[in-house]
């Protein structure tokens, strides 16, 4: 590789492709034809496996393969990455039970093939257990090919911060992120376990190839340390470096934050549109702490920025040019202005065309609305238009026990001091406390407690609708039937699950919809909410009032647009991020601490103002208006 390719920088050899599916089948095919070269030559194919929610599309894909394909199973070996220390097989946090449901029971690979770390052992044969596990791959002839993910801690396997290059299986004290990270598959940090079994960094690198695969802005930065950072014992994955034959594999959100995609500028030439533009001016203002219309051709040249001030300069022209792009994003009418209020200078936009609309807001959990884009909600009510929310889960996984025990009482002394059926009402009562009480950690909810935490999230939602200003009567459950497993794990998105989106609408038609684009949902939950609505508008899109519906992006609970990718910015006053976080503080089994915080252990309306602040700031700092906080929306264009 030459020092003057895109790729200079990138210390392992790494492949993006646009999407997070075009990886996962990629990969099935690279391990499929592994599988039949082997099979060709009379030989076994020995793979590493891995789990989490990274691989899971890749088994799916091997599944079909088997199924539709023809690909056989019968020659190949396999050795899992790691297991929970202790953990039963059967438990549902087990990465056994893990692997059976989502590849073993599937496909006919004989089960004498199959290695997995025993979390039953106990303590006293671990060392010898750990040993046999190493003799058994050396013994299968090594493997052919180890699939990985990586941590935000930046582990492979579970070989933490601090992990030897030449370590090998062993029993490993997890770090707290990483026990942070899996606290929702447990239902709380406090019952994951704090040790697991692991493949050494050693045993991985003994490997014959090694793809490494992540998907998602959340996984970006720890990508980027480990391809293009050095080789550090705090970034296990670094030492994929001094594999031969290893390989990266992302979708281009985890490629984010590699240089020839954050600032491909640096490596060559780049072939410069206006957006490409917008992010190197963006850039080298945050760079240089400078606002953009302060910019001067010494910047651009200092800075790498060269072929830019040539090819468009001077200066002056690509700030003004920039200056004005942003400052058009700038919007107090996010569902257009009605010709009546329309000042001299008011730029016009073609949100302006229908006024009032009908706007549908999806959210994925019932808190998402006011999380992410709360203040734009109020304002598009109190403009006058007719806004819908569509809750596309019931979100009753986030609902602690504690509360469904408070609500069952209410509803038992409710029932009592009105003599509504209060025998059943006690009989449900007693059945939920005795549910609760009997309940193992990360053990699944009865269908009555599922339903009582539901109406906790229903009723917070309605409150926190009523706080925005908008009816009830248009605040609709959808439920998705995918999300209603009672576990974190969830049931691939169906076809009835598209039904019920396409469902809503036709009914509402609406000129204007909202949809969660915050992909970096480590549970990803959003992520398959935006997949409904995507596949419910291939159903609608030969409708002609899908012709004209503008359709937006939030983000916001996790992380926040990039100012050069906003293309609408909605300020808020003051006033109106109490409006937003009294409308936040409505979901109450949410506050204070929430049942699954993920990465960020901000409570949700802090890290929704932090970075809604933080919005407003960047504008601030580029030159532009300054307000007290701003929600950034990026166009859905097909």
């Amino acid at each position: 590789m030459s020092d003057s390719s895109p790729e200079s920088r990138e210390r392992i050899p790494t492949r993006v492709f646009p999407t997070a599916e075009e990886v996962s089948v990629a990969v099935a095919r690279d391990i499929a034809a592994l599988i039949r070269d082997r099979a060709a030559l009379g030989r076994t194919a020995v793979l590493g496996l891995a789990t989490g929610s990274t691989p899971v599309s890749i088994y799916a894909e091997l599944v079909r393969m088997h199924r539709e394909d023809g690909l056989a199973f019968g020659n190949v070996v396999t050795f899992n990455l790691d297991e929970y220390y202790p953990m039963r097989p059967d438990s549902l946090q087990s990465y056994r039970r893990f692997m059976q449901e989502h590849l073993f029971d599937h496909v006919d690979i004989d089960p004498a093939n199959i290695h997995i770390p025993d979390g039953t052992v106990p303590p006293e044969a671990v060392p010898a257990f750990t040993r046999a596990y190493e003799d058994a791959i050396r013994a299968a002839g090594g493997v052919d090919l180890q699939l990985l993910g990586i941590g935000r801690t930046g582990h492979i396997g579970f070989n933490e911060p601090g992990s030897a290059a030449d370590s090998r299986t062993r029993l490993i004290a997890l770090d707290r992120v990483t026990r942070l990270d899996a606290a929702s598959d447990f239902f709380g940090e406090e019952f994951v376990p704090r040790r697991a079994i692991t493949m050494g960094v050693g045993t991985i690198l003994d490997a014959r190839r090694v793809l490494l695969i992540a998907f998602g802005e959340h996984k970006a930065g720890v990508v980027a340390q480990a391809v293009e950072g050095p080789v550090t014992p705090k970034i296990a994955a670094s030492y994929l470096q001094r594999h031969p034959n290893a390989e990266v594999v992302l979708d281009l959100a985890g490629a984010a934050e590699l240089t020839r995609f954050r600032s491909p500028w640096l490596l060559g030439p780049v072939e410069w549109g206006p957006a490409s533009i917008r992010k190197a001016v963006v850039w080298l203002a945050g760079r240089l702490g400078k606002p953009i219309l302060k910019l001067t051709d010494e910047d651009y040249n200092e800075s790498g920025l060269q072929d830019l001030a040539a090819e468009r300069g001077p200066a002056y022209e690509i700030n003004i040019n920039v200056f004005r792009g942003l400052a058009e994003t700038i919007t107090g009418w996010p569902g257009g202005k009605p010709d009546e209020l329309k000042r001299p200078g008011d730029i016009s936009r073609p949100t302006d065309a229908v006024f009032p609309k009908r706007v549908l807001v999806f959210s994925p959990h019932p808190d998402d609305d006011v999380i992410s884009m709360g203040g734009t909600l109020i304002r598009l009510q109190d403009q006058g238009h007719e806004v819908h929310v569509a809750y596309q889960t019931s979100g009753n996984l986030a609902v602690f026990d504690a509360d469904a025990l408070r609500f069952a009482d209410f509803a038992t002394d409710f029932n009592a001091i009105f003599d509504i059926g209060a025998d059943q009402a006690e009989r449900i009562e007693g059945h939920i406390e005795t549910a609760l009480r009997q309940k193992q950690p990360g053990q699944v909810d009865t269908p009555e407690v599922r339903q009582i935490k539901t109406l906790i999230r229903r009723g917070e939602a309605r409150a926190a609708g009523r706080d925005s200003g908008i009816p009830v009567e248009r605040l609709h459950f959808l439920d998705l039937p995918f999300y209603e497993t009672g576990a974190v794990r969830k049931r691939p998105l169906g076809a009835d699950d598209v039904a019920i989106v396409t469902e809503i609408l036709e009914r509402i038609r609406p000129h204007q919809i909202y949809a969660a684009g915050d992909l970096s949902d480590p549970h990803g939950t959003h992520r398959v909410c935006l997949d409904a609505i995507l596949r419910a508008f291939e159903r609608v899109r030969a409708q002609p009032w899908f012709a004209q519906c503008e359709v937006w992006l939030y983000r916001g609970a996790w992380q926040e647009w990039e100012p050069e990718r906003i293309e609408m910015a909605v300020p808020l006053s003051p006033e109106e991020v109490v409006r937003k976080r009294n409308a936040i503080f409505k979901h109450q089994s949410q506050k204070d601490r929430a049942m699954f915080p993920g990465t960020d252990e901000r409570e949700f309306w802090q890290r929704a103002e932090a970075r809604n602040r933080e919005t407003a700031s960047l504008y601030d700092r580029l030159g532009l208006a300054e307000y007290a906080a701003m929600e950034g929306f990026v166009r859905w264009r097909g």
